[in-house]
């Protein structure tokens, strides 16, 4: 069992986020059990990479001295697993906000969505969702968007090295990605209903690894807690 002293001089803890839990949420309830178990009045946490709420997955959060690595984790390759839905678009690229506008789908068959992930292998220009915590002249972009605010965003370069399409189940798609920090996977659905000369949205993800870490070595919140000191 970890000691005080453990948590003060450093761990790495691998979190398998619930869904709707935001990141943010996850630090604080476990930065709360553990000064609550060993009676720790103040502790750094943080988490190495955020995690959208209707997201799961792997959260890397780091206690004490080890918060130091959280940018050399942050930096690290990613994997995501997950779906795409064909024939819609969302405001927020995924499923925070409601279907605005939908795309015929007739023209889209296996060999053309397989064909069509090669666009977006290698390096790639890629523009962040509106509906995201990025800041734009000290403000989240999200807020631009929900006060209904026209805004600029600039795209960016990011890595995608795989992407594959594990399973087509009528509109949904199943994929895998592996790619680099700041690389959206809410955007990449949009772009890649674009490809399709249709639309799409991200319905579902999870995030399986950052760098060596794999969320299969991951606990629950819960699991994490129980395994805390009694605090009776």
């Amino acid at each position: 069992m970890q000691t005080k002293d453990d948590f003060l001089n450093g761990q790495v803890l691998l979190i398998d986020k619930p869904l709707t839990w935001t990141s943010f949420q996850a630090v604080n309830k476990l930065r709360w059990e553990i000064r609550h178990a060993f009676n720790i009045k103040k502790i750094k946490v943080g988490h190495a990479g955020t995690l959208d709420p209707l997201a799961t997955g792997l959260l890397v959060i780091c206690t004490g001295k080890m918060t130091k690595q959280i940018n050399t984790f942050q930096g690290q390759e990613k994997e995501y697993t997950g779906t795409f839905v064909l024939g819609g678009t969302t405001p927020s690229y995924d499923l925070e906000t409601e279907v605005t506008e939908t795309f015929p789908t007739e023209h889209i068959t296996d060999e053309l969505i397989h064909e069509a992930t090669h666009q977006f292998i290698g390096k790639i220009d890629q523009y962040p969702p509106v509906f995201s915590a990025l800041k734009k002249d000290g403000k989240r972009l999200y807020e631009f968007a929900r006060a209904g605010e026209e805004v600029e965003i600039k795209s960016r370069q990011v890595e995608i090295s795989e992407f594959e399409i594990t399973k087509i189940d009528g509109l949904e798609l199943h994929f895998r990605v592996v790619c680099s920090k700041g690389t959206y996977i809410r955007s990449l659905a949009n772009d890649f209903g674009k490809a399709l000369n249709s639309g799409a949205h991200l319905s579902a993800l999870r995030r399986t690894r950052i760098g060596d870490f794999k969320v299969e070595d991951g606990l629950t919140p819960e699991e994490f807690i129980a395994g805390l000191p009694s605090k009776d």
